[in-house]
C-alpha cells in the first residue's frame, strides 16, 4: 500500500513539473504556425491620461461619467470661480485708475510743454531789450562825452542794461525750469503706463486662471474612472477624472533573450483576445525593451540567461481603433503571435479577421 502511495505521489511531483515547464515556456513558445513565429501573453492595454486641476479649489460639477466618450478641449469639470472672479473685479478697477493717471500725467505733460514755450517766449522778449539797451548805451556815452547828454541819464542807461541782462538770466533760468517739468512729467507718463502694463497682465492672468477653471479633456478618448465627486476641495495638480486615449491601444508581452534579439521595429504582430478567439487583430511592434526584465545582476550558468525576458510592444492601427472604437475594451488577456521570419507565410488561422462593425439605424448620418 505505501509502495502505491509513493508512485501516485511521484507521478503527481512529475505532472506539476511537467506543468510549471508549460507555463514558463508558453508565454513565448514557437510551435503553433511554425518556426519563423514566436508568441507571448499578455493584455490589452491603452494610454491613460489623467484631467487634474491647476489650483485648489473646490470642485463645483463633474459634467461626464465613466465609459463617456469625449472629445480633444470638451469641457468635463468646473471649478468654483467666487475668488477669482473678485479678484478680476479688482484688477479691472485698479487698471481704470491706472488708465486715468496716464491720461492725467499726459495733461501735465502738455501742460509743462506750455510753460516752457512761456519761457521761451519771455527769454526772447527779454534778449531784445537787452539787446536795445546795449545799442543805445554807446550812444548815450558819445553824447555824454561831447556834453549833449547829462550824466544822471548815462548812468540811468547803464542800470538798464544790467537790469535787463539780470532779466534775461532769469529768464533762461525759467525756461530750463520749464523744460526739467516736462522731462518729470514725461517720467510720470511712463511709469503710468507701466503700471497699465502691469495691471493688464495680472488681468490677464487671472484670465486664464479662470479658463484653467473649466477643466477639459486634452485628448479623445473615454472616461475610466471618476476621482473625486462634486463638492469635494482638492489641491492644486489633483486628478479629477482618469481618460484613456482609444487610439492609442497596444499589448504588452515578454520574449527571451534568444528571440527578443530578431524582433525588428515594424514586425508584423497578430493578435488573439480570449474574449474574442474567431477574430484576428493586426498589429506592428512599436517597442523592443533595451534591458532584460526577471534577470539577476549575475548571470552564471546558461540556464539561467534562459531567464532573461524582454518587454515588447505590439501597436493596434489607429485606424483600426478608430472604426471600431464602441467596441475597444482594455485589460482583456490575448496571444500576441510575433513574425520574426520575414519570409513566412501568414497561416490561415492568424489571418486578418475583423469583428463587423454595428449598423447604424437607417435615416442617421
Amino acid at each position: 500500500m505505501n509502495k502505491k502511495l509513493k508512485t501516485f505521489a511521484a507521478a503527481v511531483v512529475l505532472l506539476a513539473v511537467l506543468a510549471a515547464g508549460l507555463v514558463y515556456w508558453a508565454p513565448w513558445k514557437t510551435q503553433g504556425p511554425g518556426e519563423g513565429f514566436v508568441s507571448g501573453n499578455g493584455r490589452i492595454e491603452a494610454t491613460e491620461v489623467a484631467v487634474a486641476t491647476k489650483q485648489a479649489g473646490r470642485v463645483i460639477d463633474i459634467l461626464v461619467g465613466e465609459g463617456d466618450f469625449v472629445t480633444a478641449g470638451q469641457p468635463v469639470a468646473r471649478m468654483q470661480i467666487d475668488s477669482l472672479q473678485a479678484q478680476r473685479d479688482e484688477a479691472m478697477a485698479r487698471l481704470q485708475q491706472a488708465q486715468l493717471a496716464v491720461s492725467s500725467a499726459q495733461v501735465q505733460v502738455a501742460q509743462r510743454e506750455s510753460d516752457y514755450q512761456s519761457a521761451l517766449a519771455v527769454v526772447a522778449q527779454r534778449d531784445s531789450d537787452l539787446d536795445t539797451a546795449k545799442r543805445r548805451l554807446p550812444r548815450s556815452e558819445q553824447l555824454a562825452r561831447d556834453g549833449f547828454f547829462s550824466t544822471q541819464l548815462l548812468d540811468d542807461d547803464r542800470a538798464k542794461v544790467r537790469s535787463l541782462q539780470a532779466a534775461l538770466t532769469a529768464a533762461q533760468s525759467q525756461a530750463k525750469a520749464a523744460q526739467a517739468g516736462i522731462s518729470a512729467a514725461r517720467t510720470q507718463v511712463t511709469s503710468a503706463e507701466a503700471n497699465v502694463r502691469a495691471l493688464q497682465a495680472t488681468l490677464a492672468r487671472i484670465d486664464v486662471e479662470l479658463a484653467d477653471s473649466e477643466l477639459k479633456a486634452p485628448r479623445d478618448g473615454r472616461v475610466q474612472f471618476r476621482v473625486v465627486q462634486p463638492g469635494e476641495v482638492v489641491g492644486a495638480g489633483a486628478r479629477v477624472l482618469q481618460l484613456a486615449d482609444l487610439t492609442d491601444v497596444y499589448m504588452t508581452f515578454f520574449l527571451p533573450e534568444t528571440v527578443a534579439g530578431r524582433v525588428a521595429l515594424g514586425s508584423e504582430v497578430r493578435i488573439v483576445l480570449d474574449a474574442a478567439p474567431n477574430f484576428v487583430i493586426p498589429a506592428s511592434v512599436s517597442f523592443v525593451a533595451s534591458t532584460a526584465q526577471f534577470t539577476p545582476k549575475t548571470v552564471e550558468t546558461a540556464s539561467e540567461r534562459q531567464k532573461l525576458m524582454f518587454r515588447v510592444r505590439a501597436q493596434i492601427p489607429k485606424e483600426l481603433l478608430v472604426r471600431h472604437r464602441e467596441q475597444v475594451k482594455t485589460g482583456l488577456p490575448g496571444v500576441a503571435w510575433l513574425r520574426i521570419d520575414p519570409n513566412a507565410a501568414w497561416p490561415q488561422q492568424l489571418a486578418v479577421k475583423e469583428r463587423p462593425q454595428t449598423a447604424a439605424p437607417k435615416g442617421a448620418q
